[in-house]
């Protein structure tokens, strides 16, 4: 590629939000921008972000009803915790990615 330094920097056009637009008049009829314009589509998956992420704030930080249930197990001595889950479990968390 080459550079020109002969030629000044180029002017763009303002776009003409006066009158009405059709399809054809800010981009070509094969649906492309015309030269020098930017477009961009976003998808919807925001929306749905915004949706997840106010149902999460919803959500309990604790689930009191699931450590009650443990609190009395290990008061009354029923519970058993499996020494191999608790291993694996402890071993996947910490060869974990830490970026992940």
């Amino acid at each position: 590629m080459r550079i020109d330094l002969r030629y000044g920097p180029q002017q763009l056009r303002e776009p003409d939000h006066s009158g009405s637009q059709t399809g054809c008049s800010t981009t070509n009829c094969t649906g492309r921008a015309s030269l020098g314009q930017d477009q961009a589509q976003l998808s919807g998956a925001h929306v749905q972000v915004q949706a997840l992420a106010a149902q999460v704030c919803q959500l309990p930080e604790i689930r009191a009803e699931k450590v009650q249930a443990l609190r009395q197990a290990v008061h009354s001595g029923n519970y058993r915790p499996d020494p191999e889950k608790t291993a694996v479990a402890l071993v996947s968390h910490m060869t974990r990615d830490p970026e992940a």
